[in-house]
């Protein structure tokens, strides 16, 4: 069969490909899976200087009588589960050791995954070094295969010094948190962040974190109650980690109005959580 003058010949393709309309924006968000499992920040959602938060209480209570799995999260590295268990115990709030997770937590996890039966040199304090121990880590100043860095009360320059030397002669820099400050009653405190920042600047090495914003803190949460993120939820105050690390982790995200972010801040972020509401207490019912 012949062809028109000038005409072009085109050798057989492929069909052609059908664009379909992407999906629109927040659909996953309203076609999530009924939570079963909850995560939630502690200071500023549980917990406001040193006093419980109306209705903390009751939704505590609300989510052990569910029975649906759930865990108290902290970047904190100080304390033990213990420890922050006697410390909302306090507070009127009935949270068992096991249900608590913390930054601490994390980082021992982590590192036993990544090199099980390692040592450490730990600047921090028994929240930290007993979630080491409890791994199987030996903590020394020796060759080390991790420097680690948490919170504490009292930042000793010569423990950062040593740190440097440390690092300076190849050991690996992890620590528990980001957070630049810490509250107190008399105002902000340095926190891990900053301390972080410092060697860092010394070193030229920069760490490795392990709590939130790091989704990782959220995973193993979700791995140390046997929950799914698409039908988990997670409460925080902050924008810029809690919400922040729910939603790289795949979970809904609720922001509550008891602590550093508000409904204006919340606005300004280039994402959203899942939903705004002003406190725990409204979300009782939900549980």
């Amino acid at each position: 069969m012949g062809h028109l003058p000038g005409a072009v010949l085109r050798a057989p393709g492929p069909p052609a490909l059908i664009i379909r309309p992407p999906t629109p924006l927040g659909t996953n968000m309203h076609d999530r899976k009924p939570v079963q499992s909850w995560l939630t920040d502690m200071d500023g959602v549980l917990v406001h200087e040193g006093q419980p938060v109306p209705g903390a209480p009751e939704f505590i209570k609300k989510l052990r009588a569910s029975g649906k799995p759930f865990l108290v999260l902290t970047n904190n590295s100080i304390y033990t589960p213990r420890d922050l268990q006697a410390r909302l115990a306090r507070m009127g709030l009935d949270v068992p050791e096991e249900s608590i997770w913390s930054s601490a937590l994390a980082t021992a996890k982590f590192l036993d995954d990544q090199r099980p039966g390692g040592t450490a040199y730990v600047i921090g304090e028994a929240g930290l070094t007993t979630a080491l121990h409890a791994v199987g880590y030996v903590l020394s100043d020796f060759a080390p295969d991790y420097v680690v860095l948490g919170e504490t009360r009292t930042y000793s320059f010569e423990a950062i010094t040593k740190a440097i030397r440390l690092i300076n002669d190849g050991a690996r820099f992890i620590c528990t948190n980001p957070d630049a400050t810490g509250p107190s009653v008399e105002g902000a405190l340095p926190a891990a962040g900053s301390v972080a920042a410092m060697i860092s600047k010394a070193t030229g090495v920069e760490p490795y974190f392990v709590g939130k914003p790091n989704p990782m803190m959220m995973r193993s949460a979700l791995n140390t109650i046997d929950a799914h993120s698409e039908s988990t939820a997670m409460i925080g105050d902050r924008m810029d980690t809690d919400i922040l690390c729910g939603l790289e982790a795949g979970l809904e995200t609720i922001l509550v109005l008891t602590g550093i972010s508000s409904r204006t801040e919340a606005e300004r972020y280039p994402y959203r959580p899942s939903r705004i509401v002003d406190s725990v207490a409204d979300l009782i019912d939900d549980v």
